[in-house]
């Protein structure tokens, strides 16, 4: 495992980052301890959750699952950097959240933030992030909620989540008044195929000192071989109807319907396949290549997934490979000229 700085901090992280979104409502238990245990002897030392994981009327259950693997002993806490999320209500889907039980208010916070250190059997929370921005409540609040906790012992770092370019300003100028260390990482939406976060949110998050951990950096499914999977040969077939095809699913379905989407991810796996490569494995490893990241978020569900994940870590793409993915999947360029000339 590569490890890197996260952000400005002093905190070593591993290069990919271990998403437990799955560990409840896909994976059981047993399975969820098996996949850390495996990251954890791979070297994988940096896990992410949030509170409202396990979902509908699961909510914090995969936190329930991570403290009863810390609660396992032999080291584990010691060895993750663990880094939860605050904002969501914890009532189930669909009903009305009682006053002061969601988004970033001091009351909520607090509350959260020892719900959290319950379900997850810990002392303290690595690092606290904010799930998304609370435009409701003034960045003063929050940061004195956040210093509190930083006073206690109970976080040690505070991140942000979706949030976008000019919420990283606000937080760390309003933090910068009071004398705290503001946001130290955003976690945001970017993969080969959405990069709108190169816009501002990556450029804002580096001026700043933060780094970047991208979510869904197979975007959901598109980026790791989709076509493949669904039956279609590597060098130009659409796949077929039928004859025991897979389907896609969720947003890689929504996105096949769109003929030039479904275009640009058949040249997408034609090219990896062309230097013998795992489309997945690429997405992963094309994002280490980015400045500002630190590591993506993997949400393994098997132990194999993990192992795929990992092996990006070590893979170096070729710059004609680099130029074919630019040439596939084209950024929106810079700020302002991305969108004023």
């Amino acid at each position: 495992m590569e490890y890197t700085q996260l952000g400005r901090t002093g905190l070593k992280v591993g290069r990919i980052v271990l998403g437990t979104m799955n560990f409840g409502p896909h994976t059981d238990e047993t399975d969820s301890h098996s996949i850390m245990d495996a990251a954890l002897d791979a070297g994988v030392n940096f896990f992410d959750t949030a509170n409202v994981y396990g979902w509908g009327e699961n909510k914090g259950r995969t936190e329930e699952i991570i403290g009863s693997w810390f609660a396992r002993g032999n080291g584990r806490r010691d060895k993750v950097v663990i880094a939860t999320k605050v904002f969501g209500g914890m009532n189930a889907d669909g009903a009305e959240p009682w006053p002061n039980e969601d988004r970033l208010s001091a009351l909520n916070i607090r509350r959260s933030v020892d719900a959290s250190l319950r379900r997850l059997r810990t002392d303290h929370i690595d690092l606290y992030q904010f799930h998304h921005v609370d435009r409701r409540t003034p960045w003063d609040e929050i940061w004195q909620a956040m210093d509190v906790l930083v006073q206690q012992g109970k976080i040690l770092y505070v991140g942000s989540s979706n949030h976008a370019g000019w919420h990283i300003a606000q937080a760390n100028e309003t933090a910068r008044r009071r004398g705290s260390l503001g946001l130290v990482s955003e976690q945001c939406l970017y993969n080969l195929a959405e990069r709108r976060a190169e816009m501002e949110v990556v450029p804002a998050a580096r001026a700043y000192g933060l780094g970047v951990i991208p979510w869904s950096p197979l975007h959901g499914g598109l980026l790791g071989g989709v076509l493949r999977k669904m039956g279609a040969p590597p060098g130009g077939s659409r796949g077929r109807e039928g004859g025991g095809a897979r389907s896609a699913s969720g947003r890689s379905a929504d996105a096949l319907a769109n003929s030039t989407i479904r275009s640009q991810i058949q040249a997408y796996e034609d090219v990896v396949d062309k230097h013998g490569l795992a489309p997945g494995e690429v997405a992963l490893a094309w994002l280490l290549t980015r400045p500002g990241v630190t590591g993506p978020i993997v949400g393994p569900r098997t132990a194999e997934q993990l192992e795929s994940a990992l092996r990006a870590v070590e893979l170096k793409l070729p710059e004609e490979l680099l130029t074919s993915l630019d040439e596939i999947f084209p950024g929106p360029g810079p700020t302002p000229e991305a969108f004023a000339w």
